[in-house]
């Protein structure tokens, strides 16, 4: 059976059960925008949201930046058809997509443990080609007790994530935050994870 992430899914996971409150997605967008301005060196103008649902972190991301672009992917009719006009939602996958450019912040929130290897390995250059700053990939593992939907949850260890970002080029700078390798040249040794 194929997982369907229809307007019962959004509701259910975003709205009845409600794995993270509001102030929880405040604090984690407002840590993400720091952490990428801090390394930057400026505010963040560009934010690419693979994976992105309704678009949950737009909101939260215009508070704090009203002048930024925002772009999320995917592949969700609903979400599509509910948020696009409104978020800037385009239709996509993350093994497919192509930015066909650079942005300040790629978020790819709660979405690499629901892939299987082939399809992250698959859109891994991608999105290391569209961090021009850096990439939040908050991402469950092994060693995390879950709550939440679990249906199609892939566990797995925290070092195989590391290895493969690390070996797609991306450099461990926080919680869930990953340098392009240039921004990184840039960082001293105390600065990275």
């Amino acid at each position: 059976m194929v997982k369907r992430y229809d307007r019962a899914y959004f509701d259910k996971w975003y709205r009845r059960v409600r794995v993270h409150t509001q102030g929880e997605m405040q604090r984690k967008v407002g840590m993400a925008v720091s952490v990428c301005e801090y390394f930057l060196r400026r505010q963040i103008r560009s934010v690419l949201d693979i994976g992105c649902g309704e678009g949950a972190w737009f909101p939260h991301l215009r508070t704090l930046r009203p002048r930024l672009a925002y772009l999320g992917i995917d592949p969700s009719d609903y979400a599509v058809e509910r948020f696009g006009e409104t978020r800037n939602v385009r239709k996509g996958s993350f093994a497919d997509f192509d930015a066909g450019r650079r942005f300040d912040l790629v978020i790819c929130s709660d979405v690499l443990h629901y892939l299987t290897e082939k399809e992250i390995r698959r859109g891994l250059p991608a999105l290391v080609a569209a961090t021009g700053g850096m990439a939040y990939l908050e991402v469950l593992t092994s060693k995390e007790d879950i709550i939440g939907d679990l249906d199609g949850l892939i566990r797995r260890s925290p070092k195989w994530y590391r290895s493969l970002f690390r070996d797609a080029g991306l450099v461990e700078c926080g919680p869930y935050a990953w340098l392009s390798a240039d921004v990184a040249s840039d960082a001293s040794d105390l600065e990275l994870a």
